[in-house]
């Protein structure tokens, strides 16, 4: 499987929104395997029937996963986040400013861990608004 391309390799504020999108959608093609397993749970209103999407512009990022009733950002991290962690830590503050609330799980956990992730997620949206 391809590896993940992060926003700040191939994105510039010159590039607008069309760049984003399109990044996005290269990125849902390119979902790594723990990303695949998590949205195979996540999609359809499948969790507690809150509606996610996967590979969304905010910008000036994209997410991996949003459910913007809870207001709530997943994150699958591999092993590139390891050495990114400043940068990681900036951008969940930002999109935190921005009101939404960032949960990060390792892609190892998402894939040896599903049920205990899936909860810890359930968790966090009971946190938030309510589905419509």
């Amino acid at each position: 499987m391809a590896g993940k391309l992060t926003t700040e390799d191939s994105l510039s504020p010159e590039g607008g929104s069309e760049t984003f999108s399109s990044r996005a959608r290269l990125l849902r093609r390119q979902a790594t395997d723990s990303e695949q397993l998590l949205w195979r749970h996540l999609r359809g209103r499948r969790l507690a029937g809150y509606k996610f999407r996967r590979q969304v512009v905010i910008e000036p990022y994209i997410v991996d996963f949003v459910c913007f009733e809870a207001q709530l950002i997943i994150e699958a991290d591999g092993g590139q986040h390891a050495e990114q962690r400043r940068y990681d830590a900036e951008r969940s503050a930002r999109l935190e400013a921005m009101g939404y609330r960032v949960v990060r799980f390792w892609n190892h956990e998402i894939l040896t861990e599903t049920q205990v992730v899936l909860e810890s997620i359930l968790r966090e949206v009971s946190e938030g608004p309510t589905p419509r």
